[in-house]
């Protein structure tokens, strides 16, 4: 399974304090804002800042690492050969990502996430060849 891209996803307790000081606090550059999240530039990578889900305990990790891969139904195929469970099949969501879920061994979320050939954030150059 080919990485494309990454991201870090925070789900705080309260967005806006988290927002403010990432943006603020922090400085850190807006790539995109959607409704409900907003997603900075954080130095090779990504992080987004989600306005959903958050639980609010503490030291608790309400967050999920978020990978692009070319193919969300090869890889379910792939992972399941491999013995890894999938928490959650692969979905078109109705923001235009067909995502699946699994989680490592210590339970933290890893989203394998396909990015259709016509929506707006898919901007890797390996993808002309296809």
């Amino acid at each position: 399974m080919e990485i494309l891209n990454s991201r870090i996803i925070v789900r705080p307790s309260d967005y806006a304090t988290t927002l403010a000081f990432y943006r603020d606090g922090l400085g850190l550059a807006i790539a995109r804002e959607y409704p409900g999240g907003t997603v900075f530039y954080a130095g090779q990578g990504l992080l987004e800042v989600a306005g959903h889900g958050g639980s609010g305990e503490p030291g608790r990790f309400d967050g999920a690492i978020w990978l692009q891969i070319r193919d969300v139904a090869d890889a379910a195929a792939e992972l399941a050969l491999k013995g890894i469970a999938i928490e959650r099949a692969p979905v078109l969501e109705p923001w235009g990502l067909w995502e699946m879920w699994v989680r490592d061994p210590d339970g933290v979320a890893i989203v394998l996430v396909q990015v259709p050939a016509e929506h707006p954030i898919r901007r890797d150059p390996r993808w002309s060849a296809e």
